[in-house]
């Protein structure tokens, strides 16, 4: 059983923000910290991926869509982003190895909360939409291989910090600690015996700042500025993400 878990979701590979959230106190006395996919995906991507490996076995590694395609950019298949495939170039062959072998899901047992399963979007697929006002019908179609055993789970993907309640059991969004969409900050969950939603500031002008310098990015300026300092509201990102769950497009947000 485990009893404190720091969990950190999409980094995108923001180096200031991955350091600010490492410096917390109860992330640093967390038993483990599980990285919940879309890690690397950004302007800082092999410095992101030295800083968590050396964790060492204190961190526990959860793939997402944003590895699979940086895997995929590195063998000649561009992906969606600019940024993706400039650092899918940067890599080091052993961090591709890396980020190739990482499982979809991972299950622990942590105190207070039973077995906790751990995703990036949802059980079954690395970039499926599920929101905090998605419908109890399509919870119950993405959980429906689950077994009754698992009591919560912990999902990234959308870069929305939420906790719910889902047909008896939890669902935790921990938000993005690089990409946060609805504040500025570094967003992230500790989890054990219960759940908190956690924001750790940190001085993003000077982040900013830093990321425009040291990323070899062309476009790094720009991505520091809209992503670092959350230009892309909660509401925003529902009404973008809505539909991904099946909603009808008028009805998103």
């Amino acid at each position: 059983m485990v009893e404190r878990v720091a969990v950190l979701s999409d980094i995108h590979g923001a180096l200031p923000a991955l350091e600010a959230v490492l410096a917390e106190p109860d992330v640093a006395a967390a038993d483990l910290v599980v990285l919940t996919g879309d890690i690397a995906d950004g302007p800082q991507p092999v410095e992101v991926l030295d800083l968590l490996t050396a964790l060492g076995d204190r961190a526990r590694w959860v793939g997402g869509n944003g590895e699979r395609e940086l895997v995929q950019a590195r063998s000649g298949r561009p992906a969606s982003y600019d940024v993706s495939n400039w650092a899918a170039a940067q890599l080091r062959d052993d961090q591709v190895a890396l980020l190739a072998g990482l499982p979809p899901t991972l299950t622990l047992p942590v105190a207070g909360l039973g077995e906790v399963l751990f995703c990036h979007a949802t059980p079954r697929d690395d970039e499926e939409m599920v929101v905090v006002d998605s419908r109890p019908a399509r919870w119950a179609e993405v959980f429906a291989g689950l077994r009754p055993e698992v009591g919560t789970v912990v999902c990234g993907h959308t870069h929305m910090p939420y906790a719910r309640l889902v047909d008896r059991r939890l669902v935790v969004n921990p938000g993005s600690v690089g990409m946060p969409y609805g504040g500025v900050g570094a967003w992230w969950a500790l989890l054990g015996p219960g759940v908190q939603l956690r924001r750790t500031a940190y001085d993003v002008d000077a982040a900013c700042a830093r990321v425009a310098a040291e990323s070899g990015f062309p476009d790094a300026a720009a991505w520091a500025d809209e992503y670092l300092r959350s230009r892309h509201s909660d509401l925003d990102a529902l009404a973008a993400f809505g539909p991904g769950d099946g909603r009808p497009a008028e009805s998103a947000g």
